[in-house]
């Protein structure tokens, strides 16, 4: 059984950084994709960032792009989000998710992840 745990959330003023780290209970965690989501109250879950299955690609969405890093270490079933310079928009239940993608793709959409975590609540004040 797959299961992903979020951690790291909380509440920072903006500007501030906050580091997310997903830990995945996958028997071959190599073998998916990891994405990070995002969905604040009243709106759909949108897409924050994906790696790819051994971490040579990634993409981001552009409203947090040169702001957020993702990576992964396949060693340690770990994908991490780091955030910085973060603003009162980026206040959220954030989410990871895994994807068993091919090799070397990386996808933006909702429908396409397999397993989810709970989520954790990000919140930045202004």
């Amino acid at each position: 059984q797959v299961q992903l745990v979020e951690s790291g959330g909380g509440l920072v003023q903006a500007g501030g950084s906050l580091r997310l780290s997903c830990a995945a209970s996958i028997r071959t965690f190599s073998n998916y994709a990891m994405g990070w989501f995002r969905q604040a109250p009243g709106k759909e879950r949108e897409f924050v960032a994906a790696i790819s299955r051994s971490g040579t690609s990634t993409t981001y969405a552009d409203s947090v792009k040169g702001r957020f890093t993702i990576s992964r270490d396949n060693a340690k079933n770990t994908a991490v989000l780091q955030m910085n310079s973060l603003k009162p928009e980026d206040t959220a239940v954030y989410y990871c998710a895994a994807d068993r993608a091919m090799y070397g793709i990386v996808r933006t959409t909702v429908n396409e992840y397999d397993y989810w975590g709970q989520g954790t609540q990000v919140t930045v004040s202004s």
